[in-house]
C-alpha cells in the first residue's frame, strides 16, 4: 500500500510538473558557453544549467552580449525550463581584459554556485561568488563572497552566509616596491554577526545594490 501511494505521488508530481514547466529549446541567435549539471532539490535527479550568449547587447560604451542561464528539469525524458535568469552572469565584455575573464558555475551540496571574475583595470580583479539554495518553492540566495584584489597593494574579502548569519570583513594592504613613499594603511578584520529581514530571490537580487554596515565603525560593503 506503501508503494502504491508513493508511485502515485510521485506520478502526480511529474504530470504536474510537465504541465506547468514549458518545454526548452534553444533560442535562435544564442550561443551556449557553458553547461553543468547537478540535483538542485534534493529529488534524487540532475538538473541542467545552460549558459548562453544571447542575440542582444549591452547598452554601454563598450556594448557585450548579455548572458542568460537556464536551470531545466527533466521530466519524461524532456528538458523543461524550471528557472531563467540574465542578471547574474556579467556580459561577454565586462572588465578591462574580457578574453582573460573566468566563469564556473557548479552544483554543490544541492546549491548553485557562480564562480566570476573579471579585471576592473589593468591591476585590479573583482572576483565573486554567489551560492544560491532551492527552498521554499523558489532559489534563494544563501552565501556571497567578494574579492577585491590588487596586484601588490591590497587583498579585500568580504564574505556572508546568510543561512548563519556570519559575516567576515577582511582588508590586507602591502608595499608596491614601486620607489614610492606612500604609507601601508593597517591591516582589518572583522567578524559579525548580521540577518537579512528575509532571504533574497534569485531573480529578485541586484548585484552590488545591497549594503551592509560594519558594526563599530565608518565600513561597509556592498553585495
Amino acid at each position: 500500500m506503501k508503494k502504491l501511494l508513493s508511485f502515485l505521488v510521485i506520478f502526480i508530481f511529474t504530470f504536474s510538473y510537465s504541465q506547468e514547466l514549458k518545454d526548452f529549446t534553444i533560442p535562435k541567435g544564442y550561443e551556449k558557453i557553458l553547461e553543468t549539471k547537478g540535483d538542485l532539490d534534493k529529488d534524487g535527479k540532475d538538473e541542467t544549467v545552460i549558459v548562453f550568449n544571447t542575440d542582444k547587447t549591452t547598452d554601454s560604451e563598450s556594448p557585450g552580449l548579455v548572458r542568460k542561464f537556464y536551470i531545466l528539469k527533466n521530466v519524461n525524458g524532456k528538458l523543461k525550463i524550471w528557472k531563467e535568469n540574465s542578471t547574474l552572469i556579467f556580459d561577454s565584455k565586462t572588465g578591462f581584459y574580457p578574453n582573460d575573464n573566468k566563469l564556473e558555475l557548479i552544483v554543490k551540496n544541492n546549491c548553485l554556485i557562480i564562480n566570476q571574475m573579471y579585471f576592473t583595470n589593468s591591476r585590479h580583479t573583482d572576483t565573486s561568488k554567489h551560492t544560491f539554495r532551492f527552498q521554499n518553492g523558489d532559489f534563494y540566495l544563501i552565501g556571497v563572497s567578494i574579492n577585491y584584489d590588487d596586484t601588490c597593494e591590497y587583498n579585500f574579502k568580504n564574505e556572508i552566509n546568510f543561512s548563519t548569519g556570519k559575516v567576515i570583513v577582511s582588508e590586507e594592504y602591502s608595499d608596491c616596491d614601486d620607489g614610492s613613499n606612500r604609507k601601508i594603511p593597517e591591516n582589518y578584520y572583522k567578524e559579525f554577526t548580521y540577518k537579512l529581514p528575509k532571504l533574497i530571490k534569485m531573480n529578485e537580487y541586484k548585484m552590488g545594490k545591497n549594503e551592509i554596515k560594519i558594526p563599530n565603525s565608518n565600513k561597509s560593503f556592498n553585495f
